[in-house]
């Protein structure tokens, strides 16, 4: 096995050891694509303590049930604390009957959900991984999305929250990588909330349970465990629909959302080590409705945009951030708008690393743009 992993290495071309599937008893890849860069802690919210994201996601959740006692969070196996132990410790707290398993069955759980919140009950539902989410389409595009419309607003289930991990993993494959956002993004009457780090999460997942709307909050999974820093103890609140400015640039505006934020973060910092050039970055945070003043200033002043995200290319939301800013600053525009992207294809397992818009393809993207 030895001898032929020699000769493998032999026959690739330089640089490229490492990056296909490790043969058994050969070196793992496990470099991530992203280097994770916590945010100052905060000071306005009180004491703060040293979380990852699942514990921060923990944290929301536990205050939601202490605050409100018709909260319920339920889904697969949230009742022993989760696959990746988002609910740990909340059953024995609050009870079975606030915090429980359901059956498989996706389109059960957002039903179940919808028909706690119409009651006026505050339901946290949790789809085990947001690639399952589809059996459950139906019921949050044609029921929850518009059931306070076609009533007339006489009844609505605005008190709904669907949870979801979400996003690339490094070896999540097909059924367990995916980015549905853009899938959701098309239906009025929902929100749809990703976060970049565990202080962004607790604010953020707090506001769409507390928001008067079903919102979608998806958690990109492998920053439950990458993603450390100091979030506050009690509840706090990020408004949904706000885009956050991470740093202030003349030149460019980039643009993301979830594990993508730290990607172009680092491509912010190479193109202004390298090229001189001044990138301002922006999370979007909410996916719908978006912030799209936010967006449209920065590249009123900017002249360029680049907006990167993980799910394929056609369709995917970068196309209707650029379609607007497109309408709203056309003679703003230096350079045609750079969407860096997952490709038209299945998420792939051992070619991960090949489908992933990582720093390089968004700083080729970025050069082309200046020079152009």
């Amino acid at each position: 096995m030895a001898a032929a992993g020699r000769a493998l290495r032999a026959a690739l071309p330089a640089g490229l050891w490492g990056r296909v599937a490790p043969l058994p008893g050969a070196p793992r890849r496990a470099a991530a694509h992203f280097a994770f860069q916590p945010d100052p802690a905060p000071s306005e919210y009180g004491q703060t303590q040293k979380m990852n994201l699942f514990q921060s996601i923990t944290s929301a959740l536990d205050n939601a049930l202490a605050k409100d006692p018709t909260a319920v969070v339920f889904g697969e196996d949230v009742a022993f604390g989760g696959v990746f132990r988002c609910t740990v410790g909340l059953r024995d707290k609050y009870g079975k009957d606030r915090v429980f398993n359901t059956p498989l069955c996706e389109q059960g759980i957002v039903g179940f959900g919808i028909g706690i919140a119409v009651t006026g009950a505050t339901a946290i539902a949790e789809i085990q991984f947001a690639d399952y989410i589809f059996p459950a389409f139906d019921q949050i595009v044609n029921e929850a999305a518009k059931y306070r419309y076609r009533s007339g607003d006489l009844f609505n289930c605005g008190n709904l929250t669907i949870r979801a991990p979400w996003g690339c993993v490094g070896h999540g494959a097909l059924y367990h990588s995916q980015s549905p956002e853009a899938f959701f993004a098309h239906c009025p009457g929902i929100k749809v909330v990703i976060p970049r780090s565990p202080l962004q999460a607790k604010g953020l997942l707090l506001s769409c349970i507390e928001d008067k709307n079903p919102c979608i909050f998806f958690e990109p999974k492998i920053l439950y465990r990458a993603a450390v820093e100091q979030v506050p103890v009690e509840p706090y609140n990020i408004p949904l629909s706000q885009a956050e400015v991470l740093q202030t640039g003349s030149d460019v505006t980039m643009v993301a959302w979830g594990t993508q934020v730290h990607v172009i973060k680092e491509v912010a910092a190479m193109a202004q080590e390298k090229l001189g050039v001044s990138c301002e970055v922006i999370d979007l945070r909410t996916i719908l409705p978006w912030d799209t003043e936010t967006v449209c200033k920065s590249v009123a002043k900017t002249g360029r945009l680049l907006i990167s995200h993980e799910a394929p290319l056609t369709g995917g939301f970068a196309s209707e951030i650029s379609s607007t800013v497109q309408e709203e600053c056309f003679l703003n525009l230096e350079a045609p708008i750079a969407r860096v992207c997952g490709y038209d294809t299945p998420f792939p397992h051992i070619f991960e690393p090949f489908y992933i818009p990582d720093k390089w393809k968004c700083y080729d993207a970025l050069r082309k743009m200046i020079n152009y």
